[in-house]
């Protein structure tokens, strides 16, 4: 019995294509999606249809792996041209060359190990999906991502997180002055200062009465020889908490791109 997809709420994901069509067999493609179910439907449709054209006519095509957890839409853009293009980024001078022997596929997953051990990425709370069992069984030793993140297997799907009550009461009513004028007014439960909603970070934990300068939990979730958090403690409730869901949490919801925007942010690129 196959599995169900698991879903994801605030999905942004970089994923590979492989080409099973005899005739362009092994080609690759790189893409950015915040849909993936959606996205490999309009590759395989064609381009009238939404896929990019360098997909287009040339399938099928199958997603066998996406990399997903990216805070925001930027950052999985830039990741998904960094992948495109390791011999102009300079974060990855370091990748050799494509071996004559070695499969465009291969060669993809060689640049994506070594993505994940380099900054930025590297402190990014990702997940490598396999979505594609066979290729996932065949290919999950080509990639070693640091310890934190995890190596899946199976289907996802994302979701636009719903709406909440309070959040179409502000709409409907406009905003509630007085729980704003409290938010301004908390103090930071670090250093005891005010904190404004812009600088505001909370735990991801609702019963919990933590309320923080974004500096300032960063600053306490930081290790030595680290430039940017990757996890920590809460300081009210203990509980263990990726920076990258923080972040989420607190932007995520306004950087969900719809159909449209997705299509015309999409980079893309192919092996010939």
């Amino acid at each position: 019995m196959a599995m169900e997809a698991e879903v994801i709420e605030h999905f942004f994901g970089v994923y590979l294509l492989y080409c099973k069509n005899p005739k362009y067999k092994g080609r690759t493609y790189i893409g950015y999606t915040v849909d993936p179910k959606r996205r490999i439907k309009q590759h395989n449709a064609g381009q009238k249809f939404g896929g990019a054209w360098r997909t287009s006519n040339r399938g099928p095509w199958e997603m066998v792996l996406i990399v997903h957890g990216f805070p925001n839409s930027t950052a999985a853009l830039r990741f998904e041209w960094a992948w495109q293009h390791p011999e102009l980024s300079r974060r990855l001078k370091h990748v050799p060359k494509k071996k004559s022997r070695q499969s465009a596929f291969e060669y993809r997953l060689t640049v994506l190990s070594e993505m994940l051990q380099v900054g930025p990425w590297s402190r990014l709370p990702l997940t490598m999906r396999w979505l594609e069992d066979t290729f996932g069984a065949e290919y999950s030793k080509n990639v070693s991502p640091p310890l934190h993140m995890p190596i899946t297997f199976g289907k996802v799907t994302s979701k636009k997180p719903k709406e909440s009550t309070k959040e179409r009461r502000k709409k409907t009513t406009g905003v509630d002055e007085e729980e704003e004028n409290e938010q301004k007014l908390s103090p930071c439960t670090l250093c005891k200062l005010i904190v404004d909603n812009e600088d505001r970070i909370t735990c991801l934990k609702p019963s919990c009465s933590l309320v923080s300068h974004l500096v300032c939990l960063a600053e306490s979730f930081v290790k030595d020889g680290m430039i940017l958090p990757v996890e920590g403690c809460c300081p009210i409730c203990s509980t263990n908490l990726l920076w990258g869901d923080l972040i989420r949490k607190k932007i995520g919801c306004n950087m969900h791109l719809n159909d449209e925007e997705e299509l015309e942010i999409d980079l893309e690129c192919n092996d010939d």
